[in-house]
């Protein structure tokens, strides 16, 4: 238990740097940079604990996207920046660059050099599980940060009038 527990916080402390990495490549404001780690952090401890406890990494990364997505309107109110600025960063480290590259590599193998047509079954059947799950990851990051940004999008618009 307690090495699960070491190996949540070490994968969400480096969830909180990445999305640091990606918001400073984004030019975010300094005074935002701090806000940006913590949500990376929060959001990879979210994500990274649920998959400790066997829940799918899709369901998993729909949670932690929409944990984004929901504290990032009022964190934009609060510090004054546009809440974009502490959606996206945070949510970038969950791409599945593992389900992407093995979904490609399997592709090459699949056209250029497997014969076998054993071979060539195991590798459409990691075409598909690999592609399809990085597809619906990407989806789940996409509807867990708007869906929550365009549901309170009419708190978040500031009034004016006319003044």
């Amino acid at each position: 238990m307690e090495e699960a527990i070491i190996k949540v916080s070490e994968l969400s402390i480096w969830s909180g740097i990445a999305a640091v990495g990606f918001g400073i490549l984004f030019n975010i404001p300094r005074k935002t940079i701090l806000v940006v780690f913590f949500l990376g952090l929060a959001a990879g401890l979210v994500k990274f604990f649920l998959i400790d406890l066997n829940i799918n990494i899709v369901l998993s990364t729909l949670v932690a996207a929409s944990f984004v997505g929901i504290l990032s309107s009022p964190l934009a109110h609060k510090v004054h920046h546009p809440p974009v600025v502490f959606s996206i960063p945070p949510v970038i480290p969950m791409i599945p660059g593992y389900y992407a590259y093995e979904t490609v590599l399997s592709i090459m193998s699949f056209t250029f050099m497997e014969k076998d047509s054993q071979k060539r079954m195991e590798l459409m059947a990691s075409i598909f599980f690999n592609g399809f799950t990085t597809i619906f990851i990407l989806i789940a990051i996409t509807i867990g940060v708007s869906l929550p940004l365009l549901l309170s999008r009419k708190e978040t618009v500031k009034k004016n009038d006319g003044k």
